[in-house]
């Protein structure tokens, strides 16, 4: 690269930290065995499924004087899913692992994310190639792809590639349904005495890979942190102005953690949790009612602007929408399969005709939702044949209802404020950031432990570093087998394998903080203004982790 921007030339010169066990080196490493593990639910059918690779041990390592030689390897690594600030780190770790194991080592990098693998399209990583990408957001190096690893012909090809390219272990980085497709190819390697083995890595911003033993994804903390200041300078902007509502819809389709997160870090006016929701079967109607009283509660002070933060996914969590998102899922196969939907001559004949074939209760649902809202519902589906709910403007949604039932409130004479409102959709602007100090670290250990779990000849396993809420010397480097977080799920009609996803925890300290102050951020204008990401002074300031994962592992409530 010859564009460099100063910001990007400090950043090639931060060398990330890595826990003491790591410190000496991958030849100067002793591995721990724990206990055997079972997977989270379903033990039978996943063991079932995974005879070769369930019931492993969790791993840990510790630095011993003892000094081994390793044999020359070489390891491919795939980005899979959507990017995440700190993939970059991810690859470079795993370099600077295997060089210092032996300088004879390569690490071949496969383009376009798992379908490099299959195709056999790659590069080799050098130290002049990797070097412009250290500390650097977003996955360029060599792309990533959605591309799923499951059909015996794909992992056929893959063998094929990696025996061309005497590649004897794989890395994935990616997400749950990412590390799914690498527990599916361990399995099948092993099955078949292909003597090559694939460790995963836990990737998504969204926040739903983790557990004890991975406490937090990375990207994640880069992610809320570009939010958080986007919201903070919104808060400021609605603070001078005084004259608009902002409706902040924020990534995080499957889990609330992003927006829980966010709101932790900025105390906005509303935050709307996507599984509170659901366990309250809270119905759309319940949902503007409460944003409108706080609306129309601030408006009584004088207060005619707020913050309202929004999770992308909440649409799927309302009782009644997910329901009549599930029948138009349907039916939208069978009328794009007939050609009546394309036949339709207008969108007003589009709402119709689906409105008749929707069961009588989705039909209500669906033709009480503004024009804007019907239209995205019957919008192009993702290649499952479900709605793509990125694209439902859910903000909109909320600031359309909310404008007409605070017109019949003031024709009541029970309000007499003034709304004005305005819509954000923050996703892209932090998947590709320049990560954090948190992210550049964490992703390098899990790179630098990746190959740590490679040279003891393990495989299936998920590079683990925990005890993240210490300075970095002191987190505990390992793996857990990828089939300890597996549970069977209905996918497309078929019960499948895969990564269970975490949720919000509503009985957790994180959710507890958001609760217990909810009424005085409602009420009072409790702003917090976090700015950009730190790179540079106090370790307490541009070290420090996520709010969420500091109350996540404090014994008892704290503050922010």
């Amino acid at each position: 690269m010859t564009n460099l921007s100063q910001l990007h030339i400090e950043r090639l010169k931060y060398q990330p930290k890595l826990p003491e066990s790591l410190s000496g080196g991958i030849n100067s490493l002793e591995m721990l065995t724990g206990n055997v593990t079972q997977s989270v639910r379903d033990q039978e059918q996943i063991k079932g499924l995974f005879p070769n690779t369930y019931g492993k041990p969790e791993i840990t390592f510790k630095k011993t004087p003892d000094v081994k030689s390793t044999p020359q390897v070489n390891v491919g690594v795939i980005l899979s899913g959507g990017q995440a600030p700190g993939g970059h780190n991810v690859i470079a770790g795993l370099f600077d692992a295997l060089k210092s194991a032996n300088p004879n080592n390569k690490l071949y990098g496969f383009l376009g994310g798992p379908s490099g693998i299959i195709e056999g399209k790659y590069v080799e990583i050098t130290e002049e190639f990797i070097h412009d990408y250290r500390n650097t957001g977003g996955f360029d190096i060599i792309g990533s792809g959605r591309t799923k690893l499951e059909t015996e012909e794909q992992f056929q090809s893959s063998w094929n590639v990696c025996k061309n390219l005497n590649i004897s272990a794989v890395v994935i980085i990616g997400g749950d349904d990412s590390n799914t497709n690498a527990a599916l190819l361990a399995e099948w390697f092993v099955k078949n005495n292909a003597d090559i083995q694939v460790i995963g890595c836990p990737k998504t911003i969204d926040g739903d890979l983790k557990n004890e033993q991975i406490e937090i994804s990375f990207g994640f903390d880069t992610a809320t942190k570009t939010y958080a200041e986007l919201i903070g300078n919104i808060e400021r902007d609605a603070n001078s102005a005084k004259k608009y509502w902002h409706f902040v819809k924020i990534m995080g389709r499957s889990a609330s953690h992003v927006a829980l997160e966010a709101a932790l870090q900025t105390q906005p006016n509303i935050t709307l949790i996507s599984e509170e929701v659901e366990q309250k079967s809270m119905s759309l109607d319940s949902i503007i009612s409460y944003m409108t009283d706080i609306i129309s509660r601030r408006a009584s002070m004088g207060k005619n602007f707020g913050i309202a933060v929004i999770p992308e996914g909440l649409i799927e969590f309302i009782p009644e929408m997910k329901s009549m998102i599930s029948n138009l899922n349907d039916i939208m196969a069978e009328l794009e399969k007939s050609g009546e939907l394309q036949n339709a001559s207008s969108m007003n004949d589009k709402f119709s005709l689906v409105e008749s074939r929707l069961s009588s209760e989705n039909a209500n649902v669906y033709s009480s939702l503004p024009s804007l809202i019907k239209s995205q519902l019957l919008a192009d589906r993702d290649p499952h044949g479900n709605v793509q709910v990125s694209k439902i403007e859910t903000e909109k949604l909320l600031i359309e209802m909310i404008t007409e039932r605070l017109a019949k409130m003031k024709s009541e004479g029970t309000y007499s404020g003034k709304f004005s409102a305005q819509s954000h959709f923050f996703g892209y602007e932090g998947r590709c950031a320049f990560p954090s100090n948190f992210d550049a670290d964490y992703c390098y250990s899990l790179g630098y432990n990746a190959f740590a779990l490679i040279s003891f000849g393990l495989t299936g396993y998920l590079s683990s570093v925990r005890n993240l809420t210490e300075s970095a010397d002191k987190w505990i480097a390992g793996g857990i087998p990828l089939t300890m977080m597996m549970n069977m799920e209905k996918r497309h009609g078929e019960w499948k394998p895969v990564i269970q996803k975490a949720l919000v925890d509503l009985n957790g300290n994180v959710f507890k903080k958001l609760e217990d102050n909810r009424e005085d951020w409602a009420m009072n204008d409790r702003y917090l203004f976090p700015g950009a990401i730190q790179y540079f002074g106090p370790s307490s300031v541009c070290d420090r982790t996520t709010v969420t994962l500091q109350l996540e592992r404090a014994k008892t409530p704290i503050g922010v």
